[in-house]
């Protein structure tokens, strides 16, 4: 399946919709509305994402690989089929442990 075509009506494979680049962080926005987002991201190895925080809770599904991450100073390792919930307004971070995919889903209602 192409990156590119819609997702509507059929059964994908989330891991596959993305692709690792070397040294980078990438990710694709599957749904995007006022009650909330889901993205996909790839992130090679000692790549990540410094601490913040959100304004809203957030679940983190790793899809690929293992990640490390941190909620208010507290690490989690999360390896593939594993998630966790970043609830909002709590720092948190994240990191490769090993080059790894998520589905990241963020909830704003």
């Amino acid at each position: 399946m192409s990156n590119n075509q819609p997702l509507h009506a059929q059964a994908v494979n989330l891991a596959g919709l993305i692709d690792y680049q070397e040294g980078a962080v990438v990710s694709r926005t599957l749904i995007d509305k006022k009650a909330g987002t889901v993205t996909l991201f790839a992130f090679d190895e000692k790549q990540g994402l410094s601490e913040h925080t959100a304004p809203f809770d957030a679940m983190v599904i790793i899809l690929d690989g293992e990640a490390e991450v941190t909620i208010a100073g507290n690490p989690i390792r999360l390896k593939q089929g594993e998630t966790t919930i970043m609830p909002a307004n709590k720092t948190h971070a994240l990191s490769a442990i090993e080059k790894f995919k998520m589905l990241l889903v963020m909830i704003k209602a």
